[in-house]
């Protein structure tokens, strides 16, 4: 009755038969009524062809990789960034005596245009840099706040390779040097469209925020039931140091006049706590030398014992009997029970006779 025929792009067309048309009157039969109904109920009840997928035009592929010396928190981070963004490639650890620079002959090698880098010092303190390779820019950020998917045990959740929403600050379009970060987060976050990995909807939201002077990363699920958000993870929190035009170096394009080092912010603490250290040893010392002064007599003030009345004398007693001695009980049981001791061995030596 009716033929499907497949199309190239994955549509199915239902094709009715040609009808004769009367030779006479030029008009169709009486059952081109039906077979357009069968065609229509048909057409409701066919299985959709596969998506059709464009061309893959946008090539941004990122290099996800660390230097060695990181920690089990640093390295689960990255696991979750390389799960997040299907178009990332990963890299063996890099040897902290490396210059820098060798990190766009890494990316040429991979075939990669854009990289996340981290860098770890004295195994407490993580770096961050995010760069386009080879020509540039380049930023460098601390790390602070790290929580992995597997610390934070949330509740939402998003499919493998799904392609996110980007929601950035009003802050960001403000200054220049937000406006160029903002644009570099763009291109490295953003998944490409039509990405041989990626999945082609969307279900979850990067959001960057500006507060402190630092940018917060949150990961949020969309709930499809209410367009509600629900946090997945990981979070982290990025405090800008420089921004570079070269990858990797050159000159520097902004410098953060709000940034503090972690070696300084633990060098001031130390200093409070040392200061507290001080300030009690110098109470003491104070307390120590009044000690020592010589007290000052004042003159006694005769109004001072107006309200202060005379105690009652009392009868002295002279005792002419003397008191009779103490009992010592424990030292009368002692006798007591050496005496019977004796008797006891006087009988029993007498019975052995």
């Amino acid at each position: 009755m009716a033929a499907t025929k497949r199309k190239r792009r994955g549509g199915l067309a239902v094709q009715a038969k040609k009808l004769k048309r009367d030779a006479k009157g030029g008009k169709l039969p009486a059952k081109a009524n039906d077979v357009s109904e069968e065609a229509a109920e048909e057409e409701k009840d066919r299985i959709p062809g596969p998506v059709c997928k464009g061309k893959w035009k946008n090539k941004e592929r990122i290099l996800i990789f660390s230097s060695r010396g990181i920690n089990f928190r640093t390295r689960h981070l990255m696991q979750d960034l390389r799960m997040l963004m299907p178009h990332s490639k990963a890299d063996t650890k890099m040897d902290r005596k490396d210059k820098l620079f060798v990190i766009n002959e890494v990316c040429e090698m991979k075939n990669c245009n854009k990289c996340i880098y981290f860098e770890a010092k004295k195994k407490q303190d993580l770096y961050m840099w995010l760069s386009n390779s080879p020509h540039g820019p380049s930023a460098k950020f601390l790390v602070q706040n790290i929580h992995t998917l597997a610390e934070l045990k949330m509740t939402g959740n998003c499919l493998k390779g799904s392609r996110p929403l980007l929601s950035f600050d009003p802050a960001f379009d403000e200054l220049p040097h937000y406006a160029l970060l903002k644009e570099l987060l763009i291109q490295i976050f953003s998944t490409p469209r039509y990405h041989p990995k990626s999945q082609p909807f969307v279900d979850h939201v990067f959001t960057f925020t500006i507060l402190d002077n630092r940018i917060w990363f949150r990961n949020f699920q969309i709930i499809e039931e209410d367009a509600a958000l629900v946090e997945i993870g990981p979070r982290f929190v990025l405090n800008l140091i420089k921004i570079f035009q070269g990858s990797f170096g050159g000159p520097t394009l902004y410098e953060n006049p709000h940034y503090q080092s972690p070696n300084m912010h633990r060098r001031v603490i130390r200093s409070i706590t040392a200061a507290k250290y001080r300030e009690k040893q110098q109470v003491k010392d104070v307390q120590k030398l009044r000690k020592k002064e010589p007290k000052t007599i004042l003159p006694h003030d005769p109004t001072a014992d107006v309200f202060v009345t005379p105690a009652e004398e009392k009868p002295v007693e002279i005792q002419w009997v003397k008191p009779e001695p103490k009992v010592d009980l424990k030292a009368r049981k002692k006798r007591i029970y050496k005496r019977q001791r004796k008797m006891k061995q006087k009988m029993s030596s007498g019975n052995a006779k």
